[in-house]
């Protein structure tokens, strides 16, 4: 402090101290939290939340402040998250509870964002080739993640096994890269680089998430002991995703810029990205409330458990699918003394209700 404010009147330092020091106390105060996501059709809302002030103006309804962060790599993002480095971050239900639920992090999905409907598929070299076609083949994917999942699934009902393909894992970034290898026979991927995939020439898409719709599921995850201790923050990112939903859905000039934002941001064309959200089925707040609560959302989550377990992605220690709890409204499934993931309809549906 120079001696000219050492000098100004008692009155002077309380009007300073009114003006200035209360204010930066004040913003002080407001608690932060970070969250994290990564390139894919149906994550991209969030940073356009960001972009266009939607998030701020949430956050500053409920007096906290939330910081939106890329992590260029799927998988990473979850392990950060997981890792404590950030409260919330995109995800699949499976990859929920594979990764931070299985690791003893107690997870809540807060939205049921959407789920793939031609977002996914698996693409094979050569053209008029089938699911059949795979066996013997060298197939890139990010292992034990939704594309494992998919590839298992989409075997059961063709009646294929894994044992007759080479699984080969990489980073979602290098799929196109990948496949356009000359030792990769195929690639499980999603958008965008699954809707560039299908552009080239002499492949076939062997298999398609449109053939097992509500399966693939988004959701938005949460740490549940953050959002216990801090629902305002559950208000503001689920007020912050429909508003934004709907600014993205409008055929209006603010609709077709976001759109844009989003398209050069998940480096593609605006063309490229408008077809990606037509096989990317958002759940609206009412829809999404009903489905958390549905049989449906009890027998996809069994699905999921099962291949996790089979395929030791529920820790070494697990005995069981049950290993590891799930609860959903109004059921349990496995453990009800571990539940480790859980889905939340409650703020889902205080937006469908208006009450946020």
């Amino acid at each position: 402090m120079t001696p000219h404010f050492v000098r100004r009147t008692v009155a002077a330092i309380v009007v300073l101290l009114c003006t200035a020091v209360a204010p930066i106390a004040s913003a002080q105060a407001e608690p932060t939290f970070k969250i994290a996501w990564s390139v894919y059709t149906g994550y991209m809302p969030w940073p356009y939340a960001k972009h266009a002030g939607i998030i701020d103006k949430w956050a500053d309804k409920y007096g906290i402040k939330i910081e939106v962060t890329q992590i260029n790599d799927y998988v990473e993002a979850i392990n950060q998250y997981t890792g404590g480095k950030f409260d919330g971050v995109t995800a699949t239900t499976m990859d929920a509870l594979t990764l931070p639920a299985t690791g003893g992090i107690d997870t809540t999905i807060l939205i049921i964002c959407n789920y793939s409907n031609g977002n996914d598929g698996i693409v094979l070299k050569g053209k008029d080739k089938t699911i059949a076609d795979l066996k013997g083949k060298k197939v890139n994917l990010v292992q034990y993640s939704i594309s494992h999942y998919m590839l298992a699934r989409a075997f059961q009902q063709r009646g294929v096994s894994l044992e007759d393909v080479k699984l080969q894992n990489i980073s979602d970034a290098d799929f196109i890269a990948a496949f356009q290898s000359d030792d990769i026979d195929a690639v499980v991927a999603w958008n965008p680089a699954y809707i560039e995939l299908k552009k080239l020439p002499d492949i076939s898409v062997v298999y398609d998430s449109k053939e097992m719709p509500g399966e693939l599921v988004d959701g938005f995850l949460i740490n549940t002991e953050t959002l216990k201790k801090h629902p305002e923050l559950g208000k503001a990112l689920v007020g912050a995703w429909y508003e934004t939903l709907a600014t993205m859905s409008a055929n209006d000039e603010k609709g077709k810029a976001a759109r844009k934002y989003m398209a050069e941001l998940s480096g593609t064309s605006v063309e490229s990205f408008d077809a990606q959200l037509a096989t990317t089925s958002f759940y609206e707040p009412t829809a999404g409330a009903a489905f958390a609560r549905s049989p449906e959302m009890v027998t996809a989550m069994d699905h999921v458990r099962t291949f996790s377990f089979e395929n030791e992605l529920m820790g070494g220690s697990a005995k069981s699918k049950d290993a590891v709890g799930i609860a959903l409204p109004g059921t349990t499934l496995g453990d009800t003394s571990n539940v480790k993931l859980r889905f939340d309809d409650t703020f889902m549906q205080l937006a469908a209700d208006g009450k946020l």
